[in-house]
């Protein structure tokens, strides 16, 4: 097996910030003193300092701080070295001091964390190198992580003694954390047998802690830090990936004693039989097969089956959950998909991280173990995305939104209905009715979750082997078919609540081509029992839309053939504004007949057309007899010769005038 470069993710990782967040508001700080037998809290302790110093600097300014908390400590207990003063070794601290001041376990604590501090600051110093941490550095590191589980183990070694006045609990945390740093100095110094001995007996103890105390703390510190470690030292000792995480800490935790186990079994008896409730399932029930669409592959990796066990518990809670409550809203409905969508996000994580550890030994994709993996891949992803899809139909409602139905008023209203009920029923409906835009908020929310449903689909059809199986790609296509004519239904009632008729119109026809298209490709039935909603449509589904958008079409042609109507009758209106009926005989009133306007009375005097009227432009380029004679007559006239005027005065004649030439006219006599 190839070796990897160890990487301590136990110890250079640090818990994430909202673990450390919810720890930070519940912790006194160091100045504070704290007497008697109350809880020492040491985990959340240490976990709120790590976070409030981590969360604005690095390693380094976690151990200023912690020089400088040290050193307020030392004060208040005076025990400080003065200015110029002689230094004098510290004596330990005993059980009579805890006992009266808690501030001593402080000081150990954070005597403990400024050691790991400093370790950590070197080592993230180096590990940006190219040829890694060298040999002087790797003891540096090892020397200063075990300064501090020396310090940390005296802590626990003085709380159990009966003066110091700690609690069982208290015990319990302080040899967590001693083991904690102890493990992370092995693994340091790669002595892979040692960690494992220490990391299992943080990991009992945190285990048996988070089950009794419910403190989320606990379990991150489970997750993201010891359980990583174990995985990867028992993959350096040899030990077979198919072992559980807690089989491996169980079978180490052998050496630690009777007397720590007797303080264990005091928080949660089977918890050594056990360990948790993972442990519980990866011994008795975790399943060693998995089958996806007729392929059955054998489970290798321990996590994958414990995950896959999870799913399979939760799938059937879920079922009798939903059987049992009856009626839900759809909010509800919906939260009950919560358990069952983080236990098949476990199961993809589990099996991510099997996958990249193969690829990480150089193991090719040809491989019969990676060809497992991929199945299982596609099968828990299929999975997961299936009751999230599950979930969004919840979130829709009933018969996934194909009914016109806004959902039932929020609690806030249904206490005003209740203090209503003795008001008059209509305006309590009244008060009921939704207003249009709030009735096309109600769709547009409607419209978001379809495609998240869309997108779902579309991912499903990315997996490894989806393509390859025609059977399931149909399917595939039909789901999506399906619930794009549901979205197409929900823009189409929003543009026909808003007054869009033809928009409606066109949308309906298309979800209903779309439903048509699925309807053969979507097989089985419900059987009539309350299930669980997935990504599985059925023929009752994609009938009964296929019914509902026939009603629809009907219904939206004759909105739209009613639109048509009415636009051309305001329009007649609009053109024949004032006109009286009996010049609008040709048209049909559909708006009604304005008995105040059948004719025009008094009348009035109005032009008619009689006969059309002709232009004569013939008659003066066409040669008529009679046109000639006329003619001639006109000169005759025009030299005729007129009576001389004699002029007294100056003895001169005057002509006389000619006379006015008649016009000539057209043959029906109107002047051109």
């Amino acid at each position: 097996m190839s070796k990897i470069s160890p990487t301590p993710v136990s110890v250079l990782t640090p818990l994430p910030v909202t673990s450390w967040a919810r720890a930070s508001t519940q912790v006194t700080t160091p100045a504070t003193s704290t007497t008697g037998t109350a809880g020492m809290d040491i985990t959340k302790f240490v976990v709120s300092h790590r976070e409030k110093a981590l969360l604005y600097g690095g390693y380094s300014t976690y151990h200023t701080s912690l020089s400088k908390k040290i050193l307020n400590c030392r004060k208040k207990l005076n025990i400080a070295t003065k200015k110029r003063g002689t230094f004098h070794p510290r004596n330990q601290v005993t059980a009579e001091q805890v006992a009266e001041d808690h501030v001593y376990i402080h000081l150990q604590l954070l005597t403990a964390e400024r050691t790991w501090a400093d370790a950590m600051a070197v080592k993230a110093a180096h590990s940006v190198e190219t040829k890694g941490i060298g040999g002087k550095t790797r003891s540096h590191i090892v020397s200063r992580l075990e300064k501090g589980a020396r310090t940390a183990e005296q802590l626990a070694e003085v709380l159990t003694q009966t003066a110091s006045g700690a609690s069982s609990v208290d015990i319990l945390e302080a040899r967590a954390y001693a083991a904690l740093l102890r493990g992370a100095a092995l693994f340091e110094k790669q002595h892979w047998e040692p960690c494992l001995k220490s990391y299992s007996v943080a990991r009992i103890i945190y285990s048996a802690l988070s089950t009794s105390a419910k403190n989320d703390i606990f379990k991150d510190l489970l997750s993201e830090t010891i359980d990583p470690s174990i995985r990867y030292a028992a993959y350096q000792a040899q030990i077979p990936r198919t072992q559980p995480i807690a089989e491996i800490a169980l079978k180490y935790f052998q050496h630690a004693g009777p007397e720590l186990a007797a303080h264990i079994e005091k928080q949660n008896p089977a918890i050594l039989q056990h360990t948790d409730a993972d442990a519980k399932q990866g011994t008795g029930g975790a399943p060693a097969t998995l089958t996806w669409r007729g392929r059955e592959v054998k489970i290798e990796d321990a996590a994958i089956a414990i995950a896959w066990a999870a799913v399979g518990a939760e799938k059937a809670k879920l079922a009798d959950q939903l059987s049992s409550a009856g009626s839900l809203a759809p909010r509800e409905l919906a939260g009950a998909y919560d358990d069952i969508l983080v236990a098949s996000q476990d199961a993809v994580d589990a099996t991510k991280q099997a996958i990249d550890e193969l690829k990480s030994e150089g193991v090719p994709q040809s491989d019969s173990r990676m060809q497992s993996l991929q199945i299982t891949r596609t099968a828990v992803n299929y999975e997961m995305i299936s009751w999230r899809i599950g979930r969004n139909r919840a979130l829709i409602g009933q018969d996934d939104g194909a009914r016109l139905d806004f959902g039932a008023p929020s609690k806030k209203k249904k206490k005003q209905e209740q203090e209503q009920e003795q008001a008059e029923e209509a305006l309590e409906q009244k008060g009921r009715d939704l207003t249009p835009g709030r009735q096309i908020a109600k769709l547009k929310e409607k419209v978001v979750l379809y495609d998240g449903i869309l997108q779902s689909v579309e991912s499903i059809k990315e997996l490894p082997g989806v393509a390859n199986d025609q059977e399931l790609s149909a399917q595939l296509e039909a789901t999506s078919q399906y619930f794009t004519a549901l979205k197409c239904l929900a823009i189409s009632r929003s543009h026909a609540i808003a007054g869009n008729t033809v928009n409606a119109l066109a949308l309906v026809k298309h979800a209903l081509d779309q439903c048509t298209a699925a309807l053969p490709a979507l097989s089985g039935s419900d059987d009539g029992k309350p299930a669980p909603r997935n990504i599985q449509v059925t023929n009752q589904h994609a009938g009964l839309l296929r019914d509902i958008l026939g009603g629809e079409l009907q219904r939206s042609r004759a909105l739209v053939e009613i639109h048509s109507l009415n636009k051309s009758a305001s329009a007649s209106q609009t053109a024949g504004a004032g006109k009286p009926l009996s010049s609008q005989l040709f048209n049909y009133p559909t708006g009604g007949v304005d008995l105040n306007n059948i004719v025009t009375y008094p009348p009035r005097l109005e032009p008619i057309p009689v006969k059309p009227l002709f232009l004569d432009v013939a008659w003066n380029y066409i040669e008529y007899p009679a046109k000639q004679q006329q003619q001639q007559q006109q000169q005759q006239q025009q030299q005729r010769p007129a009576a001389a005027v004699q002029d007294k005065s100056k003895g001169t004649e005057k002509e006389p005038e000619p006379e006015a030439k008649p016009q000539k006219r057209g043959w029906f006599g109107f002047g051109r």
